[in-house]
């Protein structure tokens, strides 16, 4: 009998609406059940959801569907990454408040959500710009503020002209702001810090405990941290050239103290001490330091900017000769910030030095050459020697290797005591920084702090909080409301009650991103947490999110962790258990008019791709001209190659769309968005109802049972092996893998589904209960076309809240087994029987094997060996 055709857009709104009025998928902290928290990395609410927050959500929805039907007590959360420029620019451009033009945009992606179908609790749901979470917040800052883990000092900082705030160095993307692009600007501002130091060893270590994140992640975070073990070297000063002032010496950290010997100038920061003095009496270098410190900040950007330096004047002598001395540059690649601000040049160990010294004209040493290298014949070019092995030129230290010398030079700065203290002390340095958390912005969250002339700075008391946005504020000019808000920074001090002044800055938005996931625990708990709650839920057992956010996010929520337990939050260190960071989706682009000034990108929608021969040739639908197929990049709204979610969606439905974008390459790689791929989607998800639907109306009074023999058993085995693999591959993240047996299991049961009618009892048992089976299995990805399937086979209730089902474990053992045959003791050939064949079966059936046969030319065997299960070896 023929069927109506699946349509998703009557059927899904239908289920989604029974979900919802059921509370299917609302959490109950008091659920006894083992508990399972899997979360996505919450969005920002930027107007609408793209097709890589579909793919990244999609996943994280298998995964909470699946642990449901596997008996967990999920957790599967929603919430919006709501502060940030991107509000303050629409408010100043589109002449709106960022409040209004956020809630907006937060309802729009919130309905574009439902519409996938996604198990989430929307009860637990908030915005990082709800007073209710921010005053939550605003409390955690003032625990940690009293814990010692919160301070302010005056500092350098990367300022964003553009976006006119404060960025943190993770912030900073080779030279350039994240958000704005506009080169990064340093400035001097008294800022507020997190002491993320003060864990930096702990950081590092637990690294090691974080098995079920990508290694590459873990590896992005050890550089970032950066822990090296060196020395602190002081060196004093020859010649100050009368631009010294009082200053004796110069100290350096070092991890290299083994190449002292190849040591050909000194390179200091800008804002070192030394140089603001030297500048004082020196025009040239005044002006080079000012110029430097207009310069971005960035590493990146100073690994790869021209290496720029002047000449002090300045002279420092050697550690270990008097005589030696070295000459002092101010040099661009040096920061305060990192080491002390000072280093010693031996270009012949390092690459930057190196290019600076040939700059300048300075001599270059060879002092480490490889092991097997020629001492007299060894040189440096225009490649620095980075490696170990043996010294050469280096007085007492040639012939040792560089770690002999490194302990030798340590021992001897250690033992060399001047003015009171040892010329040289080991040290452990990390590259890693206090995190600024200033922003000079409005969108953000208040920092509550008030600044008084007699008391000094004064946090807010915890029963004053919020310290809430004002709703009436312009932003006609550049820079932040805040400043100059009438009324709002006006306010008594908590302790004397004279005239004082909010702090205006608020506070970086990954302060916002760095807890959340803890407060969705226990979302209308008065405090911030509930300690006991957190504890239960966390850490997240599977996080799902981009690469892209491997330091400043999850290195930021690690801190934060540490944090929240020592100010008596949660009771655990680490926020995330496993961490899955998933692909792009990605999507041919195409152009006309050539790669000129007169050429533009044209959107997937006006283009129609047809292959003849192999060859595929693109045109405008709608006039015929050709267009240009160019590269599959990021889909982006620059090149047009964009698939909005909402199209997709409203012609083929939500199952479809998670179907492919889970289905096309394994979930940690890109995937290509191609029409003809969705179209290929839809018709599978076609196939799947009407072969179902059509075989219901009998087998809705049949007990599903496993066959017992012939096809029925054919269908068992085939069934039982899909159910066991797929929860396999959705265990490990595996979608693409587990879609992959779907497919595998429908073309199983396309005939005896189609010709039901006609089977026995046995067989109608089989096929039904593999129905059953096959809808298990693909309802975590296509939830909807599940329920509309479990319901025309007859099942109670609904899929979404039914058990996983067993497996039979005698059903997926595979029957036949292949056994190496050797000749000799050389494989020869392989031989595949029954897995409970006799010994005698085995022996016939290699004495057929061509090979064997070939090998005894007409003879009889020697012997056959068979080792049961294992392998079989003839003897010519």
């Amino acid at each position: 009998m023929a069927s109506e055709r699946y349509n998703p857009r009557k059927v899904e709104p239908e289920w989604q609406k029974k979900w919802n009025e059921d509370n299917v998928f609302v959490t109950d902290n008091a659920d006894p059940r083992d508990t399972y928290y899997v979360l996505e990395m919450f969005p920002y609410p930027s107007g609408r959801i793209h097709i890589g927050h579909v793919r990244n959500y999609a996943m994280g929805d298998v995964v909470a569907r699946y642990k449901r039907a596997r008996g967990f007590n999920v957790l599967h959360p929603m919430g919006w990454d709501a502060f940030g420029m991107p509000a303050e620019n629409a408010a100043m451009q589109n002449k709106v408040h960022p409040k209004d033009w956020t809630y907006d945009n937060i309802a729009t992606m919130r309905n574009q959500l439902k519409s996938m179908g996604l198990s989430l609790d929307w009860t637990r749901e908030f915005a990082t710009c709800d007073v209710e979470y921010y005053q939550r917040q605003q409390h955690l800052f003032l625990d940690m503020l009293e814990k010692g883990l919160v301070y302010r000092k005056q500092s350098k900082v990367n300022w964003d002209p553009v976006d006119m705030t404060v960025l943190a160095n993770e912030q900073v993307i080779e030279g350039r702001g994240w958000r704005s692009g506009a080169l990064v600007e340093s400035r001097e501002l008294t800022q507020w810090f997190f002491r993320i130091t003060d864990y930096a060893q702990d950081l590092l270590d637990a690294l090691d405990t974080l098995d079920h994140w990508p290694e590459k992640v873990r590896l992005m975070q050890k550089n970032w941290i950066g822990r090296s073990e060196g020395m602190m070297v002081r060196w004093d000063i020859a010649d100050g050239a009368g631009k010294a002032g009082d200053h004796e010496e110069i100290t350096v950290y070092t991890t290299r103290p083994d190449t002292l010997f190849g040591a050909s100038f000194m390179a200091i920061s800008a804002d070192h001490p030394l140089a603001k003095e030297a500048a004082k009496h020196d025009d040239k270098v005044a002006a080079f330091c000012e110029e430097t410190r207009r310069a971005g900040t960035s590493l990146a950007a100073l690994e790869t900017a021209e290496k720029k330096g002047v000449d002090t004047g300045i002279r420092v002598r050697h550690p270990f000769d008097d005589s030696w001395e070295l000459p002092v540059y101010v040099a661009n690649f040096v920061l305060m910030d990192y080491g002390t601000g000072a280093i010693f040049g031996c270009p012949s160990g390092d690459q930057r030095d190196l290019d600076f010294a040939r700059k300048f004209g300075l001599p270059v040493t060879a002092v480490v050459m490889p092991k097997d290298g020629d001492a007299a014949s060894f040189t440096i070019g225009d490649e620095a020697y980075t490696d170990d092995g043996v010294m050469i030129n280096s007085r007492f230290l040639d012939g040792m290797s560089t770690t002999d010398a490194f302990e030798t030079v340590a021992q001897k700065l250690e033992g060399d005591v001047v003015r009171g203290a040892p010329r040289g002390e080991r040290k452990v340095n990390f590259r890693l920084r206090d995190w600024g958390i200033s922003r000079q912005r409005y969108w953000g969250c208040p920092i509550p702090v008030i600044h008084c002339d007699d008391c000094g700075v004064v946090p807010v008391p915890k029963a004053d909080l919020p310290v809430q946005l004002p709703d009436d504020i312009d932003f006609e000019k550049p820079g932040n409301p805040l400043d100059r808000h009438a009324t709002w920074r006006h306010v008594a001090c908590p302790q004397c009650g004279k005239d004082a002044r909010r702090e205006t800055d608020t506070m970086d938005t990954f302060v916002d991103s760095s807890w959340y996931y803890t407060r969705f625990t226990a979302p209308h708990e008065d405090a911030p947490t509930d300690p006991a709650v957190a504890d239960r839920w966390l850490p997240v057992d599977q996080y799902i999110g981009g690469i892209e956010h491997a330091i400043l996010h999850l290195l930021y929520s690690r801190f934060f962790t540490r944090a929240m337990k020592a100010t008596g939050h949660v009771n655990h260190e680490e926020p995330f258990k496993g961490l899955f960071t998933q692909g792009m989706v990605v999507h041919e682009t195409y152009r006309i008019g050539g790669s000129g000034p007169k050429g533009r990108w044209v959107p997937p929608t006006d283009v129609t791709v047809d292959e003849t021969d192999g060859v595929r040739k693109a045109v405008l639908t709608e006039t015929g001209e050709e267009v240009a197929i160019g590269a599959i990049e990021k889909m982006s709204k620059s090149k047009k190659n964009v698939i909005d979610p909402d199209d997709i969606l409203a012609t083929y439905g939500a199952d479809t769309a998670r179907f492919f974008v889970l289905s096309d390459s394994p979930p940690d790689r890109d995937v290509v968005w191609t029409e003809a791929g969705v179209q290929g989607t839809f018709r599978f998800v076609q196939r799947i109802w009407r072969l179902v639907s059509e075989a219901a109306p009998t087998l809705a009074g049949v007990e599903p049972a496993a066959g017992k023999d012939g096809k029925a058993l054919e269908i068992s085995r085939a069934a039982h092996k899909t159910l066991k693999a797929v929860a396999a591959d959705l265990d490990g993240l595996g979608f693409n893998k587990a879609i992959a047996r779907i497919y595998e299991l429908v073309n199983v049961l396309a005939q005896p589904l189609s010709e039901i009618e006609t089977a026995d009892d046995e067989l109608r048992g089989a096929v039904k209960q593999a129905s059953l089976f096959l809808t298990h299995c693909f309802a975590p990805m296509m939830p909807h076309l599940a329920e509309e399937c479990w319901q025309a086979l007859g099942a109670e209730g609904m899929i979404a809240m039914a058990a996983w089902p067993d497996y039979d474990e005698a059903l997926t053992a595979d029957n036949e087994i292949t056994l190496p045959v050797q000749i000799n003791g050389k494989k020869r050939a392989e031989l595949t029987v029954a897995r409970d064949a006799d010994q005698d079966s085995i022996k016939s059936a290699v004495l057929e094997l061509e090979a064997v046969v070939r090998a005894l030319d007409g003879k009889a065997p020697r012997k056959i060996i068979v080792v049961p299960q294992r392998i079989v070896n003839v003897v010519v």
